[in-house]
C-alpha cells in the first residue's frame, strides 16, 4: 500500500546507515555476485567458441571480469555526464557502441589477453562478447524479473537515500492496452498475475468493468481519458470531405493537428505530469514517445540515458528482440500444425513489431517510468501495448497473449517495489483503453473485402478505394525516426538521406500506408475500418449524406449492405427521424428508441442503443457506418482488416475495459465512455491535490 505523506519524512528519519543495513547490503553483494558470475561464464564462452580471442590462463579471464565491470561505471558516468551536450540522438547511439567500446577497452588493457586477426578481430570479439553477455543474462533471469528491471531495482536502491521527498502522493497509472475486463477477471481467478491480481484479492484495489463506447480504439479511448475530447474521434482512421485527407490517428501530423482540437490546456497530466509512450499528450509539458508531439524524451532523462548505456538495456535488447523473433515464428508455425481456428498471417512486418513491443518498448517505457517516480512527478500515465500487438495476431485468449499479460504483471510488482524504496508514496492505477474480441475476418468468411462487396453495390465508374491497414503497431517506431530525421546533426542528415523515399511529408512512415483516396470527377466511394467497424463515405458529396438521397443515387447500396451474412447492421441519417440503425430484419431509430421489427442493436447490449447514437453524431463520421456481425454463440465478429482479435466497433469483449483503484476510493457506478473515466482521474488528482485549480485545502486551513 502507498505510503501516506505524513509518514514520509518519519521513514527517512528512522533509516539505517547502509553500512548498518544488512539486508540491503546483502542484496547488493548478491547482485555483484550473480553479475560477476554471469559476465564470467559469458566470457569463456566466447573464449571457447572465437578463434579471433585467446587467453594466457586463467587468471586473465577473471582480470577481464573487474576491468569490464569497472569501465562499464565508467563509460556510463561519462555518458551521462555529457547527455546534454550530446542530445538524445547521441545518447542513442553513444549507448550502443559504449558496450563495444567497453569491451575493447578491456581486452587492450588486459595484456594477458590476446587478438589474432585484423582489425576486424576486435569488432568481432566485441559483437559476441556483448551479444553472449545479454543471453546468459536472459537465461539467468528466466521465470524472474526481467535482467534490466532488475537492474534498475539496483539503481533505485543506490539513489534511494539521497531523493528528496515530494510532497504530496502522486498517481502512478498504467494502461495495458486491449486488455478486457472478462479476461482480467479469468486471469485473477486462475492465479496468473500474482501481483495484480495479489493487490485486487487482499483489498489494496477494486477492479471495475467501464463501457468504452463506440469506437473502442486506443486514440479515443486516450483522447477521452487523458483530454475529456473522445468526441473528436469517430474511428481510428477516417475521411475528412473538407480537406479531401484520410486521418490516421497515430501518424504525427494527424495526431497533432487532432491534438489541437481538442486540448483546452487542463488536460489530465497539465500540472506537472508526464505522457510516456501515449497517442496524446495529456497536456503534459514534458512527453516522451508521443505520437501527437512526435519527439524523443528531453536529452537530460537519467531514464533514456540508463536504458542506452546499460548492459541490460539497449544492447541486451537488441539481442532479445532476435530471440523474440524466433519465438513468434515456432508459435504461429505451432497454430498452423495444429489447424487453430480462427486465426491469420503472422509473418512480414509484424515479427518485427512484436520483438520492438514486447522486448525494447517494454524495458523502455519501465526506465523512464522509473526515473519519473524518482523525481516525485504527480502524475505519470504510461501505455504498454505488448498484449494488444499480440493479441490481435495470435488471438486475445491464445497463450501467448497471456504469457504477454504475465510479462506486464511482472512490471508492475517491480513498479511497486520501486514505489516502495522511494521516500514518497504513490498510488497505482491500472487500467485498458479497449478490450478486443476474436473472429475470422470478413474476407476469411466471405471470400471478399467489404470494399469489393461495396463495389457490386453501387453505380459508379471508378472502383471504391479502401483505407483499410494495418499499420498500428508502426507509430512509435515512424514517430522516433521522425523526430531523428528532423535533428540538425549528422545523425539527422544521414536518416533523412536513407529514408528520403519513405518521408516525401517530412515525416517518416514505414510500414503498410494508410492510401490518401485519387477522388475522381464522378461520385468517388472511399471505404474505411478500424476492427469490425467500417465507415463508407460519398466523397465528393459535401456534408453528411441522408438516407433518400443515398436511395436515390445508389439503390442496392443500404440494402444489399443491412441483408449481408457478414453484417450486423448499418447506421445512416434519415431527413425524417434523425440516425437509424437498419439491420436485416428491421429497423431502430436512434434518437426516439422506436423499433420496426426486430431490433438489429438488441444482440450487442444494453449500452449499444446509446453508443451508436453519439458515434453516429461525430464530426467526419462516415455517410454509412458499418458494423460487422456478431455471433449469437461464440460472441465472435468479423473484422474489415485482417487481424484475428480485433476492436474499433462493438460486440464481444472490445467495449468492455477495465480499471483497476485503490479500494479506498469508492465508486458509485462504473464510468461509461472514457470522457467520464477522464473526470473520475481528475477527481482523485484532486482528493491527492495535485491539481492546481483546485485550492489545497491544507493550505486554506493555514490561511485561515
Amino acid at each position: 500500500m502507498a505510503k501516506p505523506p505524513e509518514q514520509v519524512s518519519g521513514d527517512r528519519r528512522g533509516r539505517r546507515p547502509i553500512w548498518l543495513d544488512w539486508r540491503r547490503t546483502g542484496r547488493g553483494l548478491q547482485a555483484m555476485l550473480v553479475g560477476g558470475l554471469l559476465s564470467l561464464i559469458s566470457l569463456i564462452i566466447t573464449f571457447w567458441t572465437l578463434p579471433q580471442i585467446s587467453s594466457d590462463g586463467r587468471m586473465p579471464i577473471l582480470r577481464l571480469v573487474v576491468l569490464l565491470a569497472v569501465f562499464s561505471v565508467l563509460m556510463r558516468w561519462v555518458l551521462a555526464g555529457v547527455a546534454v551536450l550530446i542530445g538524445s540522438i547521441g545518447v542513442l547511439v553513444g549507448g550502443l557502441l559504449s558496450q563495444f567500446g567497453v569491451v575493447y577497452l578491456g581486452i587492450t588493457v588486459d595484456q594477458g589477453v590476446n587478438l589474432h586477426g585484423g582489425p576486424e578481430a576486435v569488432l568481432v570479439v566485441s559483437i559476441v562478447m556483448s551479444s553472449v553477455s545479454a543471453f546468459v543474462g536472459w537465461i539467468a533471469y528466466a521465470g524472474s524479473d526481467d535482467a534490466y528491471v532488475a537492474e534498475v531495482m539496483r539503481v533505485v536502491h543506490r539513489r534511494a537515500r539521497k531523493i528528496t521527498a515530494a510532497p504530496k502522493t502522486g498517481m502512478l497509472i498504467i494502461q495495458i492496452d486491449g486488455l478486457s475486463a472478462p479476461l482480467l477477471n479469468w486471469m485473477v481467478m486462475s492465479g496468473n498475475l500474482p501481483h495484480l491480481g495479489g493487490w485486487i484479492r487482499d483489498g489494496k484495489h477494486s477492479m471495475v468493468e467501464w463501457h468504452t463506447g463506440v469506437p473502442a480504439t486506443t486514440p479515443a479511448s486516450q483522447a477521452g481519458i487523458l483530454h475529456g475530447g473522445s468526441g473528436q474521434i469517430p474511428a481510428f482512421r477516417w475521411y475528412e470531405k473538407e480537406t479531401g485527407r484520410v486521418m490516421v490517428t497515430n501518424r504525427g501530423r494527424d495526431a497533432a493537428e487532432i491534438e489541437a482540437r481538442m486540448s483546452t490546456g487542463r488536460g489530465l497530466l497539465a500540472d506537472g505530469g508526464v505522457s510516456i509512450s501515449n497517442n496524446w499528450s495529456g497536456d503534459a509539458e514534458h512527453c516522451e514517445l508521443v505520437f501527437s508531439r512526435a519527439a524523443l524524451p528531453n536529452s537530460n532523462s537519467r531514464g533514456y540515458v540508463r536504458f542506452f548505456s546499460s548492459p541490460q538495456g539497449a544492447a541486451r535488447g537488441l539481442v532479445l528482440c532476435m530471440a523474440e523473433m524466433v519465438k513468434e515464428l515456432f508459435q504461429a508455425r505451432r497454430q498452423r500444425r495444429r489447424n487453430l481456428v480462427p486465426r491469420v498471417n503472422r509473418g512480414g512486418s509484424y515479427i518485427f513489431l512484436r520483438a520492438i513491443s514486447n522486448v525494447l518498448l517494454r524495458d523502455l517505457n519501465v526506465s523512464l517510468i522509473t526515473d519519473e517516480l524518482v523525481k516525485g512527478t504527480p502524475v505519470i500515465y504510461c501505455d504498454f501495448v505488448d498484449y494488444d500487438e499480440v493479441a490481435h495476431h495470435a488471438g486475445p485468449t491464445r497463450p501467448e497473449s497471456l504469457q504477454t499479460l504475465e510479462g506486464l504483471d511482472r512490471v508492475l510488482g517491480a513498479l511497486q517495489r520501486i514505489i516502495d524504496i522511494l521516500p514518497h508514496s504513490y498510488e497505482i492505477v491500472v487500467l485498458s483503453d479497449h478490450g478486443q474480441s476474436q473472429g475470422s475476418t470478413f474476407l476469411q468468411r466471405y471470400g471478399r473485402t467489404l470494399t469489393e462487396v461495396v463495389d457490386e453495390l453501387v453505380d459508379t465508374t471508378s472502383e471504391p478505394v479502401a483505407a483499410v491497414g494495418t499499420a498500428e503497431g508502426w507509430g512509435p517506431v515512424n514517430a522516433f525516426l521522425t523526430e531523428l530525421s528532423l535533428r540538425r546533426s549528422v545523425a539527422g542528415s544521414v536518416t533523412r538521406k536513407a529514408l528520403h523515399a519513405k518521408a516525401a511529408r517530412g515525416e517518416v512512415e514505414l510500414g503498410p500506408k494508410d492510401c490518401e483516396p485519387p477522388v475522381g470527377a464522378d461520385e468517388q466511394m472511399l471505404v474505411t475500418a478500424s476492427g469490425n467497424l467500417a465507415l463508407i463515405y460519398l466523397a465528393t458529396t459535401p456534408g453528411r449524406v441522408p438516407l433518400e438521397e443515398l436511395e436515390l443515387l445508389h439503390p442496392k447500396l443500404i440494402p444489399g449492405l443491412a441483408t449481408h451474412p457478414g453484417i450486423g447492421f448499418v447506421v445512416v441519417d434519415s431527413l425524417a427521424e434523425g440516425p437509424v440503425a437498419i439491420g436485416r430484419a428491421g429497423v431502430r431509430v436512434l434518437k426516439t428508441g422506436r423499433i420496426e421489427g426486430e431490433d438489429p442493436l438488441a444482440p450487442y447490449g444494453p449500452f449499444a442503443p446509446q453508443s451508436i447514437l453519439r458515434q453516429a453524431e461525430l464530426p467526419h463520421n462516415g455517410d454509412v457506418v458499418v458494423v460487422s456481425r456478431l455471433d449469437e454463440y461464440t460472441r465472435e465478429v468479423a473484422a474489415f482488416e485482417e487481424l484475428v482479435g480485433c476492436h474499433g466497433g462493438i460486440g464481444g469483449w472490445q467495449t468492455e475495459a477495465v480499471l483497476v483503484h485503490p479500494t479506498r476510493w469508492e465508486l458509485k457506478e462504473p464510468p461509461v465512455g472514457s470522457d467520464a473515466v477522464h473526470t473520475l482521474l481528475i477527481s482523485w488528482l484532486e482528493k491527492l491535490g495535485q491539481r492546481k485549480d483546485v485550492q489545497d485545502p491544507v493550505e486554506t486551513k493555514v490561511e485561515a
